[in-house]
């Protein structure tokens, strides 16, 4: 089967980025693949010691420290006082946990678009009803409110922030409009899932990160609150990401989570305490310059083709193009550029519900070693240069 045929019968954006995993340009999935930074390659260096600290220590000591590096690198202050997070292998699997307890309730839940499609994948493979929540409606804090009343009812709303693709965020200048959609939650009883995992991309934005569970708490709204390492720091997929939740909710969640497993990995947890610690010594500014050379690169070299970069209020570490009326369609110029071996994702999946809303938008992924992506940029510009 040809590249662009298994492009084409690709049943999800994974199948994509596993095929996009085999190849030399591949701009698809927003896995971290750069280097590591000089100090990173010291906790490399230092893995047989780690190993080893990791098999004499205790389990809680390493999950206590763990959380602790963690929110204060995220600046969650109010997060681990709380005592109600678990940890879990990956963001897929805290999705199914909270998916689980959703089902349980027999939740209808509305659901952001665009947003990736294994959010919608995991909860549909659940039985989970989903309503679709346009990104739109949360636009601003004088009309949200407002715009979430006049959506369909659900029990739920399931939120991404930072939004992957867009970059768009609740908490883009001020805490105004995540209070609002709080407020609504509260006042109309409605549980509030959200997904974190691009949360550390807002540090570097302006005015930073605010502490989402001092909202949260003082609120009084039932939420879940899930949050990853796999997308911020390049550490082989050796992941660890997070559940939190409202005191009402936790027990219901601690039943579900140890019904799946038993704990994260010791040395794991370890290992990532290091990266987190370093990225609090350097500023974050292994992960975020490389991000931002790229996107840099990405904007100029895309600059009079038919895709046109779209800011996002939080730099994560996604690109979101928009195809001009010269373009063809995203199923169309994804398959030119898989048949030069240039793979990225369509638009298509992430409007969940509309697929051919998304035949006009592209996502590239930036987390990779600049030379690399300067390369994998440079043959895409190649292939749709020809459009115009």
């Amino acid at each position: 089967m040809s590249p662009s045929a298994l492009s084409l019968s690709a049943a999800d954006l994974t199948q994509h980025e596993i095929r996009a995993l085999r190849s030399e340009y591949n701009l698809a999935d927003a896995h971290t693949h750069q280097a590591q930074s000089p100090s990173q390659r010291g906790i490399v260096e230092s893995l047989p010691r780690l190993w080893y600290e990791s098999e004499a220590g205790r389990q809680g000591e390493f999950e206590r420290r763990f959380l602790d590096a963690f929110f204060r690198f995220r600046g969650q202050r109010t997060a681990p006082g709380l005592g109600r997070t678990l940890l879990t292998y990956a963001a897929s699997v805290s999705t199914v946990i909270a998916g689980m307890y959703l089902k349980r309730q027999g939740a209808r839940v509305s659901l952001i678009e665009p947003c990736f499609d294994n959010l919608r994948d995991l909860l549909v493979n659940l039985d989970v009803e989903l309503v679709p929540l346009p990104e739109e409606a949360l636009a601003s804090a004088d009309t949200v409110y407002d715009r979430l009343a006049r959506q369909p009812r659900t029990e739920a709303l399931f939120l991404v922030d930072p939004n992957n693709p867009t970059g768009h965020s609740l908490l883009a200048g001020g805490r105004g409009t995540f209070e609002e959609v709080v407020r609504f939650c509260r006042d109309n009883g409605r549980l509030l899932v959200l997904d974190l995992c691009f949360a550390a991309f807002a540090l570097n934005s302006a005015g930073g990160r605010t502490d989402v569970y001092e909202i949260l708490e003082a609120s009084g709204v039932s939420y879940i609150a899930m949050e990853d390492t796999g997308k911020t720091w390049p550490v082989q997929d050796a992941k660890c990401a997070l559940i939190t939740a409202s005191a009402d909710l936790y027990p219901h969640l601690y039943n579900i989570h140890t019904s799946v497993l038993l704990n994260v990995s010791p040395f794991t947890l370890n290992v990532l305490t290091h990266y987190v610690e370093d990225s609090l010594a350097d500023g974050f500014a292994s992960v975020a310059d490389v991000l931002s050379a790229n996107r840099e690169l990405a904007r100029e070299l895309t600059k009079g083709t038919v895709l046109r970069h779209q800011e996002p209020a939080v730099p994560v570490s996604v690109a979101w193009f928009e195809l001009d009326d010269r373009a063809p369609t995203a199923t169309e110029l994804q398959r030119e550029l898989a048949d030069a071996d240039v793979h990225v994702l369509p638009g298509t999946y992430f409007f969940w519900s509309r697929p051919e809303r998304g035949e006009r938008w592209m996502r590239v992924a930036l987390a990779r070693d600049p030379e690399e992506f300067a390369q994998s940029m440079r043959l895409l510009r190649k292939v749709v240069g020809r459009h115009g």
